[in-house]
């Protein structure tokens, strides 16, 4: 995250709230060096009483940075504005790369109300940047001055950038709008985190708490066995305890034979913030979508979605929507395909309980009330599976041990750039068990840290992301600073004497998120408003393109072997996923594409008094069923805890996985034609155009040096099933 470039800033408006005496700078981690390696945040040393003093110290700072460009006599130029301006802000960057991050894998009642007071400081302070007159003034003369000045390309760029933010952040408004704009960012920023605290008191509120081990059939001994450990832990030893983090969820959905139960955990984890009780989202929805609506109208755009895709590839809601339009409608034709395949196989299983029944109860019993509900698709998706491709999922955990998966990648990069991977246990750290590792590059330079969080906990968001504590980059001495980059996760944890296996999903997962570091360890450039700076419906393809590497037989013999005999995956099992990679697509592409498509007409919207007026589960409703969603089937996210949408920055942009897989899968595709999977040609020219050099120039641009076309949607339809 780049503060400067953010709204999600502190104010300098609010400074005489906190005062930073001499003892308390002394004492804070953040005020001066941390004394660590790499300067690595000092994890041992940092306390919550520490993050408010900081941020409003960085405050100061950035302001006094800000204030000696607009009292600059010279002629504005490259370096006096633009140059100085890039590199502000350098402590505001610093104590909220922690903060931040800590909100989502550490957080408390301590952690919130620090964020409650810091959120309104830090919109009001990006505001004071962004519509700051005389700043504003001296940029667009660099701007407009731009020919005259022989500026090389990327500082052409840069300026340009930085121009059009400004625009975008209100800098061109009349005072009478930028007060508006304000006091709708300010509550953006406040609901944005209202939003993400309801979701994870609802995920850690629930626990289905069983005490009849009869109820337990169908899952497997490692599910089992990670929620006995759960009731232990939670003080109820000798029952199970199942939760709604992923390694406890889906098993169980996939698994135990008690519908009603599945039932239970399904309802829980897509009613999330639609209870009607304290964390309901249902307002705050409606809430933001009058202020987003609002945002977009006082830049002269009809609908927020477009305001948001004006500076993405995809350019405009139209582009959109054709887009998401073509692949649901192949994507949900597959689905029904799948449901109907699932609804034979229940069919057999009610015959022959029917006849079970008749033999004991010596007369004919018809079970005639029984089809597959939307808490059934995993569990008969499963028995589906294993009939068509004799293929059992627990089959192959055991050679997807944590440390093979997490070696796996780390010798794929290796293969593909040349880097390696030191691990490092004098670096501190927020959490036992989180992993350091020094990252080098071929030529033994330094590129970085990363840290790897695997596992659930009651502090930690739900999902998997990528993010830094320090984006590598330069100061204004022209110093490099090396990336510090974190990756979270939340897998199936060890239990007893078994390690950590992941499922299939979780080894993507690590895959993916891995891509994202490898993004934020090659991106190179001076300038931090386009070093690695990419728009968001291509920042998935770093990610997404890993995931392919990991299921290639050639890939999977490098890893997956057995935790305990080192035997590698048999190739009878890898033969088994290549078959089956086609399995359950109709499924999984169509409540992603539902997800992109609820996103998009939620930010389509263009009447206040319709979103005033909304009934926001009606409104869900409505749109899936206009689109010909199958009731078996909701999207990936309900709209009350679509936190991606409504408290993680992709709001009309989830249509981005699926924009970014289509670049993925072709440029893939462009290995596996060359006939070398780690073509050093290729993965050199991907590095540098797609991940060192993307910010270079427009996302298709760079994309295009490396391909030498355009993407081609024929390998995505294949990879999905739809071709």
């Amino acid at each position: 995250m780049k503060f400067k470039n953010s709204l999600i800033v502190l104010a300098m408006s609010m400074i005489g709230l906190t005062s930073c005496n001499s003892e308390s700078h002394d004492k804070n981690p953040f005020l001066s060096d941390y004394g660590t390696y790499l300067e690595a945040p000092a994890f041992d040393k940092i306390k919550n009483e520490h993050y408010l003093p900081a941020f409003i110290e960085g405050m100061k700072q950035q302001k006094a940075e800000i204030e000696a460009i607009c009292n600059n006599t010279e002629t504005p130029t490259f370096e006096n504005t633009i140059w100085a301006y890039d590199k502000s802000g350098e402590l505001l960057g610093k104590v909220g790369g922690v903060f931040f991050n800590m909100m989502e894998c550490m957080n408390n009642d301590e952690m919130q109300k620090i964020a409650e007071e810091v959120m309104p400081l830090m919109t009001a302070h990006g505001d004071d940047i962004a519509m700051n007159p005389v700043l504003f003034k001296k940029i667009k003369y660099v701007y407009d001055h731009r020919a005259e000045m022989n500026l090389d390309d990327q500082q052409n760029r840069v300026v340009e950038k930085y121009y059009n933010d400004f625009i975008r952040r209100g800098a061109n408004l009349n005072e009478e709008d930028q007060t508006k704009l304000r006091e709708i960012n300010e509550k953006l920023s406040i609901l944005s985190l209202q939003f993400g605290n309801n979701l994870l008191k609802e995920n850690s509120n629930f626990k289905l708490v069983i005490d009849n081990e009869k109820d337990l059939a169908g899952l497997p001994q490692s599910s089992i066995d990670a929620a006995a450990e759960q009731a232990k832990k939670d003080g109820m030893e000798g029952k199970w305890v199942f939760t709604l983090s992923k390694p406890s969820l889906i098993p169980f959905l996939t698994y135990a034979e008690n519908s009603m139960l599945r039932k239970k955990m399904y309802d829980a984890y897509y009613n999330r913030g639609d209870n009607n009780n304290e964390y309901d989202n249902k307002a705050i929805i409606k809430e933001m979508l009058a202020l987003r609506l609002q945002k977009a109208q006082l830049f002269g755009y009809d609908n927020y979605a477009n305001y948001v895709l004006a500076v993405n590839m995809a350019k405009d809601d139209k582009t959109v929507d054709k887009f998401l339009s073509d692949i649901f409608k192949a994507a949900n034709e597959l689905a029904k395909k799948e449901l109907d395949e699932m609804s034979h196989i229940q069919y057999l299983e009610v015959l022959a309980e029917e006849k079970r029944l008749s033999e004991q109860e010596g007369m004919v019993v018809s079970l005639c009330d029984y089809n597959v509900e939307r808490y059934d698709w995993w569990y008969y998706s499963e028995k589906l599976r294993k009939a068509k491709y004799d293929f059992d999922e627990n089959q192959i955990r055991p050679y997807l041990s944590l440390d093979n998966v997490r070696n796996g990648m780390f010798m794929a990069a290796n293969k593909l750039y040349g880097v390696t991977f030191e691990k490092r246990t004098d670096i501190p750290v927020y959490f036992e068990g989180v992993e350091t590792y020094e990252v080098k590059d071929f030529d033994g330079s330094t590129l970085g840290l990363l840290y790897l969080d695997f596992y659930p906990r009651e502090s930690k968001s739900s999902g998997a992301w990528c993010t830094s504590f320090r984006e590598g980059g330069y100061d204004i001495n022209n110093v490099w600073h090396p990336a510090l980059i974190q990756l979270v996760m939340n897998f199936t944890p060890a239990s007893g004497d078994t390690p950590a296996l992941l499922d299939w999903d979780e080894t993507e997962t690590m895959w993916h998120e891995f891509g994202h570091s490898l993004h934020a360890f090659f991106s190179k450039g001076r300038y931090s408003r386009t070093c690695g700076n990419v728009p968001h419906d291509y920042v998935e393809l770093p990610s997404q393109i890993m995931e392919n590497w990991a299921g290639e037989p050639e890939v999977i013999r490098m890893y997956a072997k057995h935790y305990q005999t080192g035997e590698v995956m048999p190739d009878s099992l890898i033969e088994k996923i290549e078959n089956s990679a086609l399995f359950n697509q109709g499924f999984n592409t169509t409540e992603l594409i539902a997800a992109s498509i609820l996103d998009m007409r939620y930010h389509e919207l263009t009447n206040l008094d319709e979103i005033n007026n909304l009934d926001v589960d009606e409104f869900e409703k409505a749109q899936m069923k206009a689109i010909g969603l199958i009731p078996e089937i909701q999207p990936r996210y309900r709209s009350t805890n679509f936190g991606h949408v409504f408290s993680g920055g992709y709001s009309a942009g989830y249509y981005a996985y699926t924009w970014a897989e289509v670049l993925d899968k072709d440029a893939f595709n462009f290995f596996k034609e060359s006939g070398d999977l780690f073509n050093p040609e290729l993965a050199k020219s991907f590095r540098i155009n797609c991940l060192q050099e993307c910010g270079n120039d427009e996302g298709m641009v760079q994309y295009k040096k490396f391909r030498g076309q355009e993407p081609s949607i024929e390998p995505y339809l294949k990879a999905r099933g739809l071709k």
